[in-house]
């Protein structure tokens, strides 16, 4: 199977309402990913960029009533106390950080997954809690992997309380088919064969995507490489962006347009690996893979104290051990690309991991190894 690609002239802007769920003639159209204030070329939600007028002030806001039929403004509430990320807090004694640990691809080539949309409060950082939009009440989803040539059937399941999808960038399909949105209560069947390796992101391309996917609509699908060395341990880390909204709110969508986010996240909570440091030995061979999930920021990311002598990045190898003993001291992603790097702890000791990209690393993207003898 093959993506569908079609061209057409361009058009005038369409920013009737329609009904939810219905799509716009044409295919998945840009205007149902990123909503009608960006289709129209408005500048968030005061249109197009004019001088400036006494009396009429400019909002920076976008409009939250969008092409899917639903009014965001009513999902996000403005209401309560506003979240604060402080990266001096600790957690409570209920915190219990995600498991990075990544699981072999399982047997068979045919893989049968129930994705069930819900919406819970949960902690995203140390006294911060949003209400998330979740795939199976994890965020990030739940990591899925296999090998080129495996077939996988997803059911999506919508129990939230607005129309949801999924968009499996490991997939070759018509978007308008197996994308689309589904409308609470409704369930779709996703299809396809894995037919190029990778680190691939998931994620809810319902409209607004960067409210669905700033919400914790977002996952890893890990598709192997042929001939995938052995490795001692394996780790997966996905990294989000939190624009936060009120305490037990929603992410504020007027952020996210601008990418002005509080804090980021190593799977899903700021910080976690800081609290709960994963675990190595000296000398085991490790690999990480790693998937910039965005929405917006990219990502550099080292593991202090080591070289790493193998990188994978965007279903390449940039680098393999061999004869000219090169190295690499980070991984860099933009927003939905994915790789891994390969490495052996020297000795032991407390390793940091981070993205370079320090602004990003003081808000919660990093954490720590403890690696034993």
């Amino acid at each position: 199977m093959t993506d569908e690609q079609t061209q057409e002239s361009p058009q005038p802007p369409d920013t009737r309402r329609r009904r939810p769920g219905r799509m716009v003639a044409g295919g998945l159209a840009l205007v149902l990913l990123l909503g009608t204030a960006y289709a129209a070329g408005d500048r968030f939600a005061g249109g197009p960029a004019t001088a400036h007028t006494p009396g009429h002030e400019a909002s920076d806001e976008p409009k939250l009533d969008t092409e899917d039929g639903h009014d965001h403004g009513a999902h996000e509430g403005t209401e309560g106390d506003p979240a604060v990320y402080d990266p001096g807090a600790t957690p409570g004694p209920q915190f219990r950080a995600r498991d990075a640990t990544l699981a072999p691809a399982p047997p068979g080539r045919e893989h049968r997954i129930t994705l069930t949309v819900r919406e819970s409060v949960r902690e995203v950082a140390p006294g911060v809690r949003q209400r998330t939009w979740t795939y199976n009440d994890m965020l990030p989803g739940p990591t899925l992997r296999g090998r080129v040539g495996d077939r996988f059937v997803v059911t999506l399941v919508n129990e939230g309380s607005t129309g949801h999808s999924v968009d499996f960038h490991a997939s070759q399909v018509a978007p308008n088919a197996q994308m689309r949105s589904i409308e609470p209560g409704e369930r779709l069947t996703y299809t396809f064969t894995a037919q190029r390796a990778g680190a691939f992101m998931y994620h809810c391309g319902s409209a607004p995507a960067v409210h669905h996917i700033g919400n914790g609509m977002f996952g890893a699908i890990i598709i192997d490489p042929p001939h995938l060395a052995p490795v001692d341990r394996e780790f997966v880390l996905v990294q989000s962006e939190l624009a936060l909204g009120p305490q037990d709110g929603l992410a504020r969508l007027g952020k996210l347009y601008r990418a002005e986010y509080d804090a980021v996240a190593f799977n899903g909570y700021a910080g976690q690996y800081r609290f709960a440091p994963l675990t190595a030995t000296t000398g085991a061979r490790t690999r990480i893979w790693v998937v910039d999930a965005g929405p917006s920021a990219p990502t550099s990311f080292h593991v202090v104290g080591t070289v790493f002598d193998t990188v994978y990045k965007e279903g390449a190898y940039v680098l393999r051990p061999d004869a000219t003993s090169g190295g690499a001291q980070s991984l860099d992603l933009a927003p939905a690309q994915g790789g891994f790097v390969e490495f052996a702890f020297p000795a032991p000791g407390e390793y940091p991991m981070l993205t370079h990209r320090f602004a990003d690393a003081t808000r919660g993207a990093g954490g720590l190894f403890r690696v034993a003898p």
